[in-house]
């Protein structure tokens, strides 16, 4: 299970998707208002600058229950001490495999370390977290899990600039009304939300492509201030990778011990 990034920096993201990502008119906690709402975010998302492909994707997301249900469970998911938390997420089954991809891929490690600065490790461990190294990219549709999100009461100006970029990722043609991924909208190998796919993807963007969505991840926390060493010199980096102590407690550990 996987969940939202929410610590990375929203405030920029919001400047540059556009002016045009004010909360939308309304909102809902059930899916009676939700096709009202996709009228009315339509014209937002113009505004934003999301062309035909994007604005047909939209018209076709559906209100996403299962996503609805995912988000009011994350609290619950993050509870109880790191310890607790490494045993339910697979923590040494995590740095056990993580030492094995670090020496079946190390040329890719390497060229990716040389152009970002940050060591295997961290992305191992973040790999392993999201999606167990690739094995469970999830299968929620995006764009209905991310505009459900930016309909959803409970956040909507949060998830309101990744609901625009996803659209504007279909506009791109890295994403279609047909991609899925987890529950929040995240997408790829490391559970990328929309958003963050807009402003640090590299190369051509898709995240299910093992290469990139490494290397994207690690362009998101160099964009987050990793300067190179272990994870456990770079706190602050990887807080910008999810707001939940326990998962960053847990993503360090791992990964200087992935790098030991």
């Amino acid at each position: 299970m996987r969940f939202p990034k929410l610590t990375f920096a929203a405030a920029m993201l919001a400047v540059g998707l556009s002016a045009g990502t004010a909360a939308a008119q309304s909102c809902g906690n059930d899916a009676g208002g939700f096709d009202a709402w996709k009228q009315d975010f339509a014209q937002q998302a113009k505004a934003s600058g999301v062309k035909r492909a994007g604005l047909q994707a939209l018209a076709g997301a559906n209100y996403a229950t299962a996503t609805i249900r995912v988000d009011r469970a994350v609290k619950k998911a993050f509870s109880g001490s790191v310890q607790d938390f490494m045993k339910r997420r697979g923590g040494a089954t995590i740095v056990s495999k993580g030492r094995q991809l670090k020496k079946s891929n190390a040329a890719m490690f390497a060229d990716i370390e040389r152009r970002y600065g940050v060591p295997a490790g961290p992305l191992l461990a973040i790999w392993g977290m999201e999606t167990g190294f690739g094995g469970n990219m999830g299968n929620q549709n995006t764009i209905s899990a991310i505009t459900t999100l930016a309909y959803d009461c409970r956040r909507p100006g949060f998830f309101t600039p990744h609901a625009i970029a996803a659209l504007k990722l279909v506009d791109r043609g890295v994403l279609s009304s047909q991609s899925v991924g987890a529950a929040h909208g995240e997408v790829g190998h490391t559970q990328f939300l929309p958003g963050n796919v807009l402003q640090y993807g590299v190369g051509s963007g898709n995240l299910r492509d093992k290469a990139t969505a490494l290397a994207s991840t690690a362009n998101f926390l160099r964009g987050h201030g990793y300067s190179g060493g272990p994870a456990s010199a770079n706190k602050g980096a990887i807080a910008g990778w999810n707001a939940a102590s326990v998962y960053q407690q847990a993503i360090i550990i791992m990964a200087d011990q992935i790098d030991q």
